[in-house]
């Protein structure tokens, strides 16, 4: 069988692909500036070798020089008048005076040549020298930046984040660019960690949806069988009735959190009233063993949403800030207020912050507290700021959280801004 030969003619091209953009730049550059000087010298030096020789009419002044020697010669035999000798005389002085010139141009057209052909040489090289300086200079202020610019495509595309150091120099457009992809990087991290959120939320809403329907299903028969024990139980059994009935309580609630994570608000919004929600909200968790205020801002504008999923939010987060007081005791504020947009098309929010002077937590735990299923505490299913979040985001909102040990804990709620309130 004959074997084939693979064509090889690709090497030059894909030697030229493996240089950086940089090297390449500068090679382009260098060669445009360079070839056409090159070669317009090396025609105007042998424009001049050829023109030089040309002009001085070397030749033509001999063959004048014998031909007017001779005529002078014959016109001098001849009987002249005195008259007719001084106009020979001047004529053979300007003859004189014509080919010493002529001389003078053919000693300096000789050697102008070698002078021509090294000013073209320094010509060239100084054009040469200036050409490897403006291909580095450009090379330098295009060529590294745009070097910069394709290793950030590629770590965008990896997922990978931009480098922090101080950026090359270059054109300032170059700045620009970088400033975008800078922005457009984190809007695509942002991006995914939403898209990732957004993922898990879903998934844990439909483990919560399961939970709770596989935890009602048997509650309702335990909750009958309960109540036939108690009315014709023996007292020695009173006890673990009590039990039975405390734990199935318990059950339920378990599945009402797991029902009310599993699900988005629904129906149609209407205009709430964040501060008067506030109020009511506050007072109907908040024990009276622990210090409580409340402080509505003037001009809270109303808020597009669900009166009942917010009031939950906000109720899940003053139960956790009443936990965290009652194992010191403290205090409890609530503030309603306005958030102000910033004036580059940040809109105006309504912000809920519900404050504790509590045990407060590390950073580490205050990282974690939005998320499903975590919890701190004895009995907790790890679902009420969960839901808090779920409902804030679902009103197009967003929570926030900061938190020492020892000073307490803040959480807040940040809500767009409908229209003003009528009180």
């Amino acid at each position: 069988m004959k074997r084939v030969e693979e064509p090889t003619t690709g090497g030059g091209s894909s030697r030229w692909r493996a240089l950086d953009f940089r090297a390449r730049l500068s090679l382009i550059l260098f060669a445009f500036a360079v070839v056409p000087t090159v070669v317009l010298t090396l025609l105007w030096a042998g424009a001049m070798s050829k023109a030089i020789p040309f002009f001085s009419a070397s030749p033509a002044w001999d063959r004048v020089a014998m031909t007017g020697e001779r005529a002078i010669a014959a016109a001098r035999a001849a009987p002249l008048t005195a008259q007719q000798t001084a106009a020979i005389d001047a004529h053979e002085q300007e003859l004189q005076a014509s080919l010493e010139q002529a001389l003078r141009f053919r000693y300096i057209g000789q050697r102008a040549l070698p002078v021509v052909v090294v000013v073209s040489l320094v010509v060239v090289g100084v054009l040469v020298f200036l050409a490897s300086r403006v291909g580095g200079h450009l090379g330098r202020q295009l060529g590294r930046p745009l070097g910069e610019l394709v290793d950030w495509t590629e770590r965008i595309g990896r997922g990978e984040p931009l480098p922090a150091g101080p950026t090359r120099r270059g054109a300032p457009e170059f700045e620009v660019l970088r400033q975008r992809m800078r922005q457009m990087s984190h809007e695509l991290e942002l991006g995914r960690r939403r898209a990732i959120e957004a993922e898990r939320a879903e998934a844990f809403r439909e483990t919560a949806r399961q939970v709770a329907h596989e935890l009602k299903n048997p509650l309702t028969p335990i909750k009958f069988a309960v109540e036939r024990l108690r009315r014709g139980v023996p007292p020695e059994l009173a006890e673990t009735v009590e039990v039975l009935d405390a734990e199935s309580r318990r059950l339920e609630e378990m599945a009402k959190s797991f029902a009310q994570f599993g699900r988005l608000p629904e129906g149609p919004r209407a205009a709430v009233d964040v501060g008067e929600l506030a109020r009511y909200t506050a007072r109907a968790t908040v024990p009276p063993t622990v210090s409580l205020k409340v402080e509505v801002g003037e001009d809270v504008p109303m808020v597009e949403g669900h009166h009942d999923a917010l009031a939950r939010a906000l109720s899940n987060v003053l139960i956790n800030a009443v936990e965290a007081c009652q194992r010191g005791g403290g205090t409890i504020s609530v503030r309603v207020g306005m958030m102000r947009g910033n004036g580059d098309g940040g809109a105006d929010q309504v912000m809920v912050a519900v404050r504790d002077n509590g045990c407060g937590m590390s950073a580490d735990r205050l990282a974690r507290i939005w998320e499903p299923y975590v919890t701190y505490k004895q009995g907790g299913t790890g679902l009420g700021l969960a839901i808090a979040r779920q409902t804030i985001d679902a009103h197009g909102g967003r929570v926030e959280a900061t938190s020492a040990p020892g000073e307490g804990t803040e959480v807040r709620f940040l809500l767009p801004a409908g229209e003003r309130s009528a009180s």
